[in-house]
């Protein structure tokens, strides 16, 4: 099988969809299949044995993490010369709109993989009015692909409600060997400032408005006590406030980790602390489970799918600083229940095979490269995307 990944988010960026694209790629390599990546031009060249084509494009101004790609002319030629048998679209916007124009161009059959709640960002960006729009266009964009993947069952659920097509769950696997208990770290957490007593309570992703870092701030502020310590894991635009509102409280900043760093981290806490409302799924939740950390979330999309509460973790109402300060305070007055959760959570999390995800995903290629292709739109103009232009 031959496939054809275009993305506007990969390495060197870390984040959900870089790790899922990521583990992908290495899927693909280990079963014999041939891929090649559409990507930002600071992407590594190869990876897993795939050739990583690099796409230029400025900054967003309100996420400068990620780029606006613009499609060259000679995208359309590499993608023909590759002969795909499908193209994976990993959260498309305007480069992904171009490659679903190709695709069809060329007759070969387009998954779209739905990774994040861009509109609902919209809100934490002070762009609200931008939401109805961005709803609109992703909803017309994957309704010209064969499947819409979702990641979780409550964003299937809200993507159909939106008028979405052919939406099929695509959920995520976690490396439990990697992501373990067996990794916890004395030498770790004394680095951050916390001894045997300490009650190590980790923040995992990316430091930035729509994670809803305020509550867990609040939170904090409101149930911290000697033997506890907040750690962050992560960087981003809202580090300076997010900073400010923990100033004078025990917490400690390592910026970003990744791999067996990470994986440290995880399993050198006690608790895990995450309360974003924007997820679709939730991947460091499940890193968190695996390495046998309770989970206080919110009763929220993605994550409300993977904690059970009361077993694996708490759930506090969303956008309630109160509430998620109870739940935290609930776990850190109760180590004999934060026990029986941990047990839980990596008994749960281990059975999260990404070899078994991924394999289903190949399934799904195949299944729809043997139907027949979704026809594109009138609306979506060929002359819009004329690898001939100028």
């Amino acid at each position: 099988m031959r496939v054809a990944i275009i993305t506007e988010n990969f390495l060197p960026k870390l984040d959900g969809v870089t790790r899922t694209i990521a583990m992908l790629l290495e899927h693909l390599q280990a079963r014999g299949h041939h891929a090649i990546v559409f990507g930002p031009e600071d992407a590594p060249r190869r990876y897993a044995g795939a050739r990583v084509v690099g796409v230029a494009g400025p900054p967003i101004p309100f996420y400068p993490e990620l780029r606006m790609l613009l499609p060259q002319r000679e995208m359309g030629r590499r993608l023909a010369r590759f002969h795909p048998d499908i193209v994976h679209l990993a959260d498309p916007m305007l480069l992904g709109m171009v490659g679903l124009y190709w695709a069809h161009r060329i007759a070969v059959p387009v998954v779209a993989a739905y990774h994040t709640n861009i509109a609902d960002y919209m809100n934490h960006f002070r762009l609200g009015a931008l939401r109805g729009p961005i709803w609109r266009y992703r909803r017309f964009l994957h309704n010209q692909c064969a499947a819409t993947l979702a990641p979780s069952p409550s964003t299937a659920r809200i993507l159909e409600a939106r008028g979405f097509e052919r939406v099929h769950l695509w959920p995520r696997g976690v490396d439990s060997t990697l992501f373990t208990p067996a990794r916890r770290d004395p030498a770790w957490r004394a680095s951050v400032g916390a001894d045997d007593a300490t009650t190590v309570i980790l923040y995992a992703g990316r430091i930035s408005f729509e994670k809803n870092l305020p509550i867990l701030t609040a939170a904090y502020r409101a149930v911290a006590r000697p033997g506890a310590r907040l750690v962050l894991v992560g960087d981003g635009p809202a580090r300076g406030t997010t900073e400010a509102a923990l100033r004078g409280l025990p917490v400690t900043f390592t910026g970003y980790l990744k791999g067996a760093d990470l994986a440290r981290a995880y399993a050198s806490a006690d608790l895990f602390a995450f309360p974003s409302t924007t997820e679709t799924f939730g991947q460091v939740v499940q890193e968190a489970m695996a390495s046998g950390l309770p989970v206080i979330g919110c009763r929220a999309e993605g994550v409300g799918d993977l904690v059970q509460p009361g077993v694996t973790g708490l759930l506090a109402a969303p956008d309630d600083a109160r509430d998620f300060a109870a739940a935290l305070a609930a776990l850190l007055n109760d180590p004999a229940r934060r026990v029986a959760m941990s047990r839980a959570a990596r008994a749960w999390a281990a059975t999260r095979s990404w070899s078994e995800v991924l394999d289903n995903l190949l399934a799904r290629y195949a299944a729809i490269i043997r139907a027949p292709t979704v026809p594109l739109d009138p609306e979506l103009d060929p002359e819009d995307f004329d690898d001939d232009a100028a």
